[in-house]
């Protein structure tokens, strides 16, 4: 009897302990967020953070032009490559995945260096530690149908008086009806971010198609569009002093880039300067210092790697067109390129 009493004991306490509601894990809140932000006086672009709140473990910054960075002190100094006003918001999160935000704005000023510069100031050929060449025709007529055969000749790539000539001539070359350069800095020079400027004068002719651009470093192993280009400049001899800034990736490319146009004066005469501003948020076009197209860039496009500089003259193609019957030279004209970031 005694032992029919114990076991009706022992399974009652298991019973109970069964029923009993399990509570689980304590959910914690953060609250109290403040966020504090010094812009450095240096205009280097520097912001120091700091942000706090009670009972978080981490902070999430999202510093307003695509950068995004967690913090577990909440404290950190970022650097922003270029000067504006950008809308930063901080998100406190607690150990339980509970969070809190709070935005603050901040305005910076940025002085930018200069990384690279081809002033144009020895005779003779383009500096070797700077410029490379295409050289031939390469496929399809460079994939545009162009009629030139690039070459690294001086006749067709020169410095004198303080100014690089690319020039096209008509004459039969290795099968082609006219000679031409296209110079790079591949393997030379490339950048992430920064400002290229270019002082220029354009050649005449129907038919000539003067470009200053850039290709994404990957692009002997990602291919073209998704390496990405920019156009900084593009000209045709057909439309004189209409101005194209452009560029290309997988979902806006050939016919469908995205781009725009300035119309100028004397861009065949006198000397004007093309720009392009770019950063992790935007690329800007610029002539004169005047801003005529914007792309908004972000995270999913391929304009968030070291790219390289190329400028060439081109004839005919899918964008200059039908080269004038009379046509027997025409030069582009470089008084200096600098990039600066």
């Amino acid at each position: 009897m005694k032992y029919i009493l114990s076991v009706i004991t022992i399974g009652s306490f298991l019973l109970l302990s069964c029923g009993k509601k399990d509570t689980g894990t304590t959910v914690v809140t953060p609250t109290n967020l403040t966020v504090n932000a010094v812009v450095s006086t240096d205009n280097s672009g520097n912001v120091a953070f700091t942000a706090s709140a009670t009972n978080a473990s981490t902070y999430d910054y999202d510093f307003g032009n695509g950068v995004f960075q967690t913090v577990p002190t909440g404290i950190v100094t970022y650097k922003y490559p270029a000067s504006g006003t950008y809308s930063v918001n901080v998100i406190a999160k607690s150990s339980t995945g509970q969070t809190i935000s709070q935005r603050t704005t901040v305005t910076v000023s940025v002085t930018q260096s200069l990384i690279f510069s081809d002033e144009f100031d020895a005779n003779g050929a383009p500096d070797p530690s700077k410029w490379g060449y295409d050289i031939g025709t390469g496929s399809n007529g460079w994939g545009n149908n162009e009629l030139q055969h690039y070459t690294n000749r001086l006749e067709n790539a020169f410095v004198s008086n303080g100014t690089l000539k690319i020039r096209a001539i008509k004459e039969n070359f290795s099968g082609s009806a006219y000679t031409s350069a296209r110079i790079l800095t591949q393997n030379k020079f490339s950048f992430k971010y920064g400002k290229v400027e270019v002082r220029a004068k354009l050649p005449v002719g129907i038919g000539t198609w003067p470009a200053i651009w850039m290709l994404g470093n990957n692009i002997t192993t990602a291919g073209w569009p998704a390496c990405g280009e920019i156009d900084i400049m593009e000209h045709k001899g057909s439309q004189l002093n209409r101005i194209h800034g452009t560029v290309h990736h997988p979902a806006r490319f050939g016919g469908n880039a995205d781009g725009g146009t300035r119309d100028i004066t004397n861009a065949t005469t006198e000397f004007q300067i093309y720009s392009m501003e770019w950063n992790a948020t935007s690329i800007k076009f610029l002539v004169n210092g005047t801003v005529f197209h914007t792309v908004a860039n972000t995270s999913s496009l391929p304009f968030n790697q070291n790219f390289f500089l190329i400028m060439n003259l081109a004839m005919g193609g899918t964008f200059g067109g039908a080269v004038e019957s009379g046509f027997s030279n025409a030069t582009m004209e470089i008084d200096y390129i600098r990039v600066y970031q």
